[in-house]
């Protein structure tokens, strides 16, 4: 007879008939052993997976489109992985496949798949979105050093947390039972787990919040309210799934159901961060651009008289009011000064090369945020870039950065 391994001793491997039926009468359910519809279900979440790949390599190959580079590709990539992993993960966490053989090793597919990479996802989008804060909040650079900081205390926090629960007998954690190939996931565990994910997304909220000011040119505000709003639901989703179905891995309706909402969130969350940029490379590449350095360009004086977030250390973006117009910095200084206008005709755009002044990626590594060299003329008076010589003064309307005039001229 066919044997499971449990340890060093060997248990004969129940039928799987049997199986469902003892399980059945002992939890009041109905059981089913894992069939061809978790495998169908395996092979369309690894589709998405791969799907989403192809959206990373297309974005990859395209990073020198700059909606594209200044959307933190690194990070991305990384956060993507860590979802693949998880899925790795809930194969045989959701019972997917017999618990059997190498399946059997319960501690770590569910703590060091599972939970760990969940986690990662996580605290790896929680240093993403600080990254935005720290650059455009704080005013400070988010360095390669930053960077290598932040996942290494992603790692430290996530392993001591994993490794402490393996420490954890597993009768107060989870354990193989070889009789019933099953993994016993005890309550105590599933709460901890859970309540740690709330503080985590918690956190993610805060910086979500705190992202509000910057300028609709990066779109980061509204990404994470739709970032944040499918964790939540993905949250809720796992607590009343966890908490209130806690056989549901032994039901097949409710295994496949779990596995596919994670995958689908998961991968939502990808495609949130960057599918916009690449749609429009895709469909609209050199359009988009241009209106996309434009509105970059329309951001870029408004921050600058921005009364209210104008420090001595650096340069802060302007936040908008309820009408999407600029608070400009209404001085009396400003009434002295003559118009000045911008040639854009023939489609030229300031920022056609591939320098422009308000540069993510770069302040992302460490450079500043703006490059003086790269604004207009016009543009150049912000006192905390440079104060360079223009004859005769220029004027910033009040009205912000406008719409060309029938002359084809932008005018500021």
């Amino acid at each position: 007879m066919p044997v499971a391994t449990a340890g060093l001793a060997l248990q004969p491997r129940i039928d799987p008939d049997a199986r469902d039926k003892i399980l059945s009468a002992m939890y009041k359910i109905k059981v089913t052993s894992p069939t061809t519809d978790d495998n169908i279900a395996i092979a369309i979440c690894a589709g998405v997976f791969g799907l989403t790949a192809m959206l990373l390599v297309f974005a990859w190959c395209n990073y020198n489109y700059r909606p594209i580079r200044a959307k933190n590709l690194t990070w991305t990539t990384l956060i993507y992985l860590s979802t693949v992993l998880w899925f790795l993960g809930n194969i045989p966490s959701n019972g997917h496949v017999r618990i059997v053989g190498a399946w059997s090793n319960c501690k770590l597919w569910i703590i060091w798949f599972r939970v760990f990479f969940c986690y990662v996802f996580a605290t790896m989008c929680i240093v993403r979105f600080y990254a935005l804060d720290r650059v455009f909040n704080q005013k400070k650079p988010f360095t390669v050093w930053s960077s290598l900081i932040s996942g290494g205390a992603v790692i430290i926090l996530n392993v001591t947390y994993c490794l402490v629960n393996q420490l954890i007998s597993g009768s107060l954690t989870i354990e193989y039972v070889p009789s019933l190939e099953v993994c016993n996931v005890t309550q105590a565990f599933r709460i901890a787990a859970l309540t740690f994910m709330w503080i985590i997304w918690a956190a993610v909220g805060v910086l979500f919040f705190r992202l509000r000011n910057i300028q609709s040119t990066f779109n980061e505000f509204y990404e994470s309210i739709a970032i944040f709003a499918v964790i939540i639901g993905l949250l809720i989703e796992s607590s009343i799934t966890n908490l209130y179905y806690i056989y549901y891995i032994l039901e097949k309706r409710r295994r496949i159901q779990k596995t596919v909402v994670d995958m689908a969130a998961a991968n939502l969350v990808i495609w949130l961060f960057i599918g916009y940029p690449v749609f429009m490379c895709i469909f609209r590449r050199e359009k988009y651009e241009q209106q996309w350095l434009e509105k970059l360009a329309q951001d870029s004086p408004n921050h600058a008289f921005n009364n209210n977030n104008i420090t001595n250390n650096g340069t802060s973006y302007a936040k908008m009011n309820d009408n999407f117009e600029s608070t400009f910095y209404n001085d009396q200084r400003l009434g002295s000064m003559d118009m000045s206008t911008l040639d854009y005709n023939n489609g030229h755009h300031p920022f056609s090369n591939n320098s422009h002044p308000l540069n993510i990626e770069s302040a992302l590594n460490g450079e500043p945020i703006f490059d003086g060299n790269a604004l207009p003329s016009a543009m150049r008076n912000n006192l905390h870039i440079q104060r360079p010589e223009m004859n005769p003064p220029v004027m910033f309307a009040t009205a912000g950065y406008m719409g060309p005039n029938s002359n084809g001229r932008h005018v500021i």
